[in-house]
């Protein structure tokens, strides 16, 4: 499973209405050894997220949740296991594609992808009303 984005969802990303804030869900899944570095899957990763906070807060984004993911509820209990939920607000998808767009981030990605297994990263938009999306 791919870590990165392909080019397809970049564009998607990129040229999708950037009207608000927008929330990126991460779903991790760590390797048990970082390749071409020293530890696990899950402290490369943690050397990804020290430097990329930073450049999150830098503009105006936070880390807003991130919880160990536990058991499957709903799904495939081996091919949906994860080990990490992330959540991380951003102002907008423009601040997002700036952030990934830096070569301080390329530097840094490079513990992710030493580390991940797998991820998932789904862009998500507020909903004024919730209960819309059924009526």
């Amino acid at each position: 499973m791919p870590i990165i984005p392909n080019l397809d969802q970049i564009q998607a990303f990129a040229t999708a209405p950037d009207s608000g804030p927008v929330v990126m869900l991460n779903l991790l899944k760590f390797k048990p050894r970082a390749e071409g570095e020293g530890g696990s899957g899950g402290q490369a990763y943690g050397r990804y997220g020290e430097r990329v906070e930073r450049m999150i807060e830098a503009r105006g984004g936070k880390v807003i949740w991130t919880g160990r993911a536990e058991q499957v509820f709903i799904g495939d209990p081996v091919g949906d296991a994860w080990d990490v939920a992330l959540l991380v607000w951003y102002p907008s998808r423009q601040s997002f594609v700036e952030m990934v767009s830096t070569p301080d981030y390329a530097d840094a990605h490079r513990h992710r992808e030493q580390g991940l297994e797998r991820s998932v990263v789904l862009a998500c938009t507020p909903l004024a009303d919730a209960l819309a999306l059924v009526r």
